[in-house]
């Protein structure tokens, strides 16, 4: 029974932070009357995005996006988990301002960290045309938010309305972009970034879960296979028969391999039901399950499909949110995502 409390305690928490972020969204229509005079406060940079952002100025941006992306996927699936891991390194670097795009030598473009990641080509084609029909308006980070959540709804995930308003940064440090995980952290150190950027345990936790779909390099998990940690051993983590199977998979570093081992074309809960069977590709994943902090969020994921779909369009917004910047003094709306305007 103490079980079932907890995960339904936790089920509860998660439900309670979905009706509050759909309350912060819509804030109620007295709010600013009843709000005391005496005491001003100054608003968070997110709540300055609105979904009704270039209603007037670009009305046509989403279907521009949807259009671009649905074709490049069409071409190629595996663009799609690519699209949404460049969004989360942008996002965790400086917060969401399209600093990754910027690209010249000391660029976080530039950066080991960023040496496997795709989809630039896609995000600098939906901009010419953007550019082309409503010329100055649009920017890059504003782009990359939502290529990301198409590309989620394309893989079969959730659909979210995305906010727009997000200036461009212009400031794009490699040093900084070595510090986004790599898949072997511990989760004190993950829980710790997320924490730096607004996001909470149960962020880390479903966001995670965008690893039901794509791949890794095997150069990530190599540690996993003998001395690691500097015991001698392979990870002891994993189960004995899918480490073999990656084994044979990995004859080269620079082979691929599937991040979800059941079902990885399905945008589903197997990421996390994997967890459970010591399946997690990255030491970071399976730590999640055998971390108590997250144990529990990870098991409540495993048999709740539509608890997973809801949260991860919950977290994805609360993500493309995180440090932007907004207003007319804030950054900029580039011209060419890959540089800054002269």
């Amino acid at each position: 029974m103490r079980w079932w409390c907890c995960v339904f305690a936790f089920v509860l928490t998660l439900h309670l932070d979905i009706i509050a972020a759909k309350s912060a969204a819509q804030p109620p229509p007295n709010a600013i009357k009843n709000k005391p005079r005496t005491m001003p406060t100054t608003r968070p940079a997110a709540d300055h995005l609105s979904t009704a952002y270039y209603a007037n100025s670009c009305p046509n941006l989403e279907a521009i996006i949807n259009q671009k992306v649905n074709a490049w996927i069409k071409r190629d699936s595996t663009l799609a988990p690519s699209i949404i891991r460049l969004h989360f390194h942008d996002c965790a670097i400086r917060g969401c301002d399209a600093s990754i795009l910027l690209n010249y030598p000391g660029s976080e473009k530039r950066a080991h960290a960023s040496k496997t990641l795709r989809g630039f080509a896609l995000i600098d084609e939906i901009k010419a045309e953007v550019e082309r029909r409503c010329p100055r308006t649009v920017s890059c980070a504003d782009i990359l938010t939502a290529a990301a959540r198409d590309a989620t709804v394309l893989a079969g995930g959730p659909f979210w309305q995305v906010p727009f308003g997000r200036k461009d940064g212009r400031v794009s440090l490699v040093k900084e972009a070595n510090t986004v995980p790599q898949g072997h952290e511990n989760i004190t150190s993950l829980i710790d970034l997320f924490q730096k950027l607004g996001l909470n345990i149960v962020d880390l936790v479903v966001l995670s879960g965008s690893h039901t779909i794509g791949r890794s390099t095997c150069s990530s998990i190599q540690q996993r296979f003998s001395n690691f940690n500097g015991t001698g051993k392979p990870d002891q983590s994993i189960d004995f028969n899918y480490l073999n199977s990656l084994k044979r998979q990995c004859k080269l570093d620079t082979n691929f391999v599937n991040l979800d081992g059941t079902t990885p074309r399905t945008f589903d809960v197997a990421y996390y039901t994997n967890l459970e069977k010591k399946m997690g590709l990255l030491s970071t994943d399976q730590l999640l399950h055998s971390d108590s902090r997250t144990s529990p969020i990870v098991d409540a994921l495993a048999s709740q499909a539509q608890l997973f779909t809801s949260q991860f369009a919950v977290s994805m917004v609360k993500l493309g949110n995180v440090q932007v910047l907004t207003g007319k003094t804030q950054g900029e709306i580039r011209r060419n995502c890959n540089f800054v305007n002269s």
